[in-house]
C-alpha cells in the first residue's frame, strides 16, 4: 500500500513517458494513440500538419500515436478541435487520466476510493493525505536516486490527486496519528513548514478527521518498528501493511489484521488527544 505545462511552443514535456512494466496502462494509451491517428488520418493530415496545428513536434504526435506517450489533456483538446471531432477525441481524457499515474500509485488510490475509514499512522514524515503541495514537492527532492523533473512532476500529480479522498461525499472517517519529528523536522524550510502545520489545523477541522500526535517521549508504544496503514471497506473486509513485518507487504487475513488492530489502537490510546494535539500543532506553530 509511494509539471511542466505545456506552453504551446511544441515541447516534449507535453506527455508522460509509459511506466514500463504497467500493462494496464499502455494497453490504454495504445488504444487512444489508434484513435488519434485514424482522426488523423480521416482528415488527410499528417503528423507534421497535425503537429504545427495544434502546437507540438512531429515526434510528439508520432510516440502519443504508437502508445510510447501519455498525452496531457490539453494535447487532446487542442487535437479535437483541430481534426473536428466534436468531443470524441476529448473523451478519451478520461481514460488516460489514471494511467498518467504510476501504477502501483493507482493501485493505492483504487483502495483509498473504496475505503470507509482509514488508520493511518506515521513516524518520519506527515502522511501524504496531510501534505501540502509544496510540502510533498520538497520531499521528494530530497529522495534518492533523485527523480528526474518528468518523474518528478508525475509523482507530485499522483500524490496530489490522491487527496481528493478527504473531501468524498459520503466522507469516509480518518484516524491519523502522526509522531512529533514529522511535525518539527524543517522539510522545504521554515515557511513551507509553517504552511504544512497550519495545513494540518485546517484538516484537523473536518468532521470526519482526527489528527493525534505521539510525543517523542512516549515510547512504549508497538509501533517503533515503522508506519501503519489499514483501509478498512464497507463490506467489512479490510487490507494493511506495516514497516517491518509481514514482509512489508499489504495483508488481508483475519489473522494479521486483528495484530494490526491491536497494535494501532494501542498507539491510538497513546497519543495525545485530538484536542490535545491542535494545542500541541499550534504551539509547534508558534515555535516555527
Amino acid at each position: 500500500m509511494g509539471v511542466d505545462e505545456v506552453d504551446g511552443t511544441g515541447t516534449e514535456d507535453a506527455g508522460w513517458e509509459v511506466e514500463p512494466g504497467d500493462e494496464s496502462g499502455a494497453a490504454v494509451v495504445a488504444a487512444v494513440g489508434r484513435q488519434l491517428k485514424l482522426w488523423r488520418e480521416a482528415k488527410g493530415l499528417g503528423a507534421v500538419e497535425l503537429g504545427e496545428r495544434i502546437g507540438y513536434g512531429e515526434d510528439l504526435v508520432r510516440k502519443v500515436e504508437r502508445g510510447a506517450r501519455i498525452p496531457r489533456p490539453e494535447f487532446l483538446d487542442r487535437s479535437d478541435e483541430v481534426l473536428s471531432a466534436g468531443g470524441l477525441i476529448s473523451a478519451m481524457k478520461k481514460d488516460v487520466e489514471e494511467v498518467r499515474y504510476p501504477k502501483q500509485v493507482r493501485d493505492l488510490a483504487k483502495l483509498e476510493a473504496r475505503a470507509v475509514e482509514f488508520c493511518l499512522y506515521s513516524n518520519f514524515n506527515v502522511h501524504g493525505l496531510l501534505q501540502t503541495e509544496e510540502f510533498s514537492r520538497a520531499i521528494m527532492r530530497t529522495w534518492r536516486p533523485a527523480y528526474g523533473l518528468e518523474e518528478l512532476e508525475r509523482y507530485l500529480a499522483a500524490r496530489v490527486a490522491r487527496r481528493s479522498v478527504l473531501e468524498k461525499d459520503p466522507a469516509p472517517e480518518f484516524s491519523f496519528i502522526q509522531e512529533e519529528v514529522s511535525l518539527r523536522r524543517p522539510i522545504g524550510g521554515r515557511m513551507v513548514l509553517r504552511r504544512q502545520l497550519e495545513h494540518l489545523l485546517e484538516v484537523s477541522e473536518l468532521p470526519h478527521v482526527e489528527i493525534q500526535v505521539m510525543p517523542t517521549d512516549r515510547a512504549d508504544h508497538p509501533a517503533t518498528g515503522g508506519r501503519i496503514a489499514v483501509l478498512k471497506f464497507g463490506d467489512g473486509t479490510a487490507v494493511g501493511r506495516m514497516d517491518g513485518d509481514f514482509g512489508g507487504r499489504p495483508v488481508s487475513d483475519l489473522k494479521r489484521l486483528r495484530i494490526l488492530d491491536l497494535r494501532y489502537g494501542i498507539i491510538r490510546s497513546k497519543a495525545l488527544t485530538p484536542a490535545e494535539s491542535r494545542d500541541f500543532i499550534e504551539q509547534l506553530l508558534g515555535e516555527t
